[in-house]
C-alpha cells in the first residue's frame, strides 16, 4: 500500500512538471505568433516584451500571487516561502507551484499581443507585474483557489481556464487598448479600416503550432493527476478532445472565410485553431469527440466575425488576441453550463460577469494611473520609426533594414 501511495505521489508530480513545460514552452508561440503578425520594424520589441514578461511572471507570482490565490489568511503556501512538501491535491507543493505560475504567464502574453507596436516597454512591464502578483491571483483565488467569492460563483466550472486564464488576459488587454488608442493608419478618418499585414506568416504559423502542442499541457496537467487508471483515462480524454477542437477550429474559419471574402485567408485559420483550443479549456473534460468539434467549431466561427467587428468599433488588436482569448474564452465557459448537465448555465454566466468585470475595472484603474502618469504609449515618430529603433536600439532583420535604405 505505501508502495502504491508514493508511486501515485511520483507520477502525479511528474506529470505536473512534464505539463508545466509543455506550458512554458507556449511563450515561445506567443513570441513566434506575435513577432509574424506586427511589422518587422516592431518585432525585437515584441520578443524582449515576451522573455521579460515570462520572467516578471514567474517572480511575481511566487513572492506574491501564489499566496494571494492559494492561500488562506496567515497560511503562507509561497510568498517566497515556499518549502517542499505536499499540496492538497497529493503532489509536490513545488510541481504544483510550477504548474501554476506557468498559466499566469499566459494570461500576461495575451495582453502583449493586443497592446503591440504602439505601447511603451516599462509601462507595460509596470502593468505586466500588477496583473501577474495581484489581478489574476485574486480572481483565480475565488475560483480554484477555493472561496467562490462568499457564495457569488458558487457552481462556476472553469476546468484549465478559459476564463480564468484566456478571457482574464483578454479583459485585461481590452481595457489598456481601450486607452491606448488604435496605431497610426489603422482607421482613416472617414471610418475606413486599413488592414496591417503581419510581416512574416511563416513565423506566426509556426507560433501556432508550438501554441497547440503546449496546450496539450495545458489542459492535460489540468486534471493535475496521472496516479491511476482513471487519471490516465481522463487525460487521455482531455488531451483527445483538445486536439480535435483545435482542427475543427482551423476547418470552419478557413471554410467560412473562403465564403465571406472567397479566398482562404491563413491569419484566420490560425486564429481559428487558436479558438477551438480556448473554447475547449473550460470543459476537455466531459464531451464525447463529437461535441468536442462542434464547441471548437463554432470557435472558428467566432473569430472570423470578432475580428472584423472590433475593427468596426475602432479598437485595434493587431494579432487577433481578443477575439481568440476574450470572445472564445467567453464561448466556451458558456458550452460547459449549455452542454455539460452537471453545470448550471446560470452559475456559468455569473462566473463570467464577476471575473470580467473585477478583471476589466482593476486593469482599467491600473492602466489609467499609467497613462495619467508616466505615459502608456510612444511618441507618433517613434511609432513610425518603428518601436525597435527608439527603445531597444536593435532591428529583428539588420540586413533587411539596410538595403531598405541603399
Amino acid at each position: 500500500m505505501e508502495f502504491s501511495v508514493e508511486m501515485k505521489y511520483v507520477l502525479d508530480s511528474f506529470w505536473l512538471l512534464i505539463s508545466g513545460c509543455l506550458v512554458m514552452w507556449m511563450a515561445a508561440g506567443f513570441a513566434m505568433l506575435e513577432a509574424g503578425l506586427v511589422r518587422s520594424k516592431n518585432t525585437t520589441a515584441i520578443l524582449t516584451k515576451n522573455i521579460t514578461l515570462y520572467s516578471l511572471a514567474c517572480v511575481a507570482y511566487y513572492y506574491v500571487g501564489y499566496n494571494l490565490m492559494y492561500g488562506s489568511g496567515n497560511d503562507f503556501v509561497g510568498s517566497g516561502l515556499m518549502m517542499s512538501g505536499t499540496s492538497a491535491e497529493g503532489h509536490s507543493l513545488l510541481s504544483d507551484f510550477f504548474f501554476q505560475v506557468v498559466f499566469v504567464a499566459t494570461a500576461a502574453s495575451i495582453v502583449s499581443g493586443t497592446v503591440a507596436e504602439r505601447i511603451k516597454f516599462w509601462p507595460f512591464m509596470g502593468f505586466t507585474l500588477v496583473l501577474t502578483a495581484v489581478i489574476y491571483p485574486i480572481q483565480g483565488h475565488w475560483s480554484w483557489g477555493g472561496t467562490s467569492l462568499g457564495g457569488m460563483i458558487d457552481g462556476f466550472s472553469d476546468f484549465a481556464g478559459s476564463t480564468i486564464v484566456h478571457s482574464v488576459g483578454g479583459w485585461a488587454a481590452l481595457a489598456g487598448v481601450l486607452l491606448l488608442g488604435a496605431r497610426k493608419g489603422k482607421f482613416g478618418e472617414d471610418g475606413s479600416i486599413h488592414p496591417i499585414p503581419g510581416s512574416n506568416l511563416p513565423l506566426a504559423t509556426l507560433g501556432t503550432f508550438v501554441l497547440w502542442l503546449g496546450w496539450f499541457g495545458f489542459n492535460g496537467g489540468s486534471q493535475l493527476a496521472l496516479g491511476s487508471k482513471d487519471d490516465v483515462d481522463a487525460v487521455s480524454a482531455v488531451i483527445a478532445n483538445t486536439n480535435i477542437a483545435a482542427c475543427a477550429g482551423a476547418l470552419a474559419a478557413m471554410l467560412l472565410a473562403q465564403l465571406l471574402y472567397k479566398k482562404v485567408d491563413l491569419t484566420m485559420v490560425l486564429n481559428g485553431a487558436l479558438s477551438g483550443l480556448v473554447a475547449i479549456t473550460a470543459g476537455p473534460d466531459y464531451p464525447s469527440m463529437n461535441l468536442a468539434i462542434l464547441i471548437g467549431a463554432i470557435g472558428g466561427i467566432l473569430v472570423v466575425f470578432a475580428i472584423p467587428m472590433f475593427d468596426k468599433l475602432k479598437i485595434d488588436d493587431p494579432v487577433g488576441a481578443l477575439s481568440v482569448h476574450l470572445v472564445n474564452g467567453i464561448w466556451g465557459t458558456l458550452a460547459v453550463g449549455i452542454f455539460n448537465p452537471d453545470v448550471a448555465l446560470f452559475a456559468q454566466i455569473k462566473g463570467i460577469v464577476v471575473i470580467g468585470a473585477f478583471t476589466f475595472f482593476s486593469s482599467l484603474a491600473v492602466w489609467g494611473v499609467l497613462k495619467y502618469t508616466v505615459g502608456i504609449r510612444v511618441s507618433e515618430e517613434d511609432e513610425y520609426n518603428g518601436v525597435d529603433v527608439s527603445e531597444f536600439g536593435l532591428h529583428a532583420y539588420p540586413e533587411f533594414v539596410e538595403r531598405q535604405g541603399a
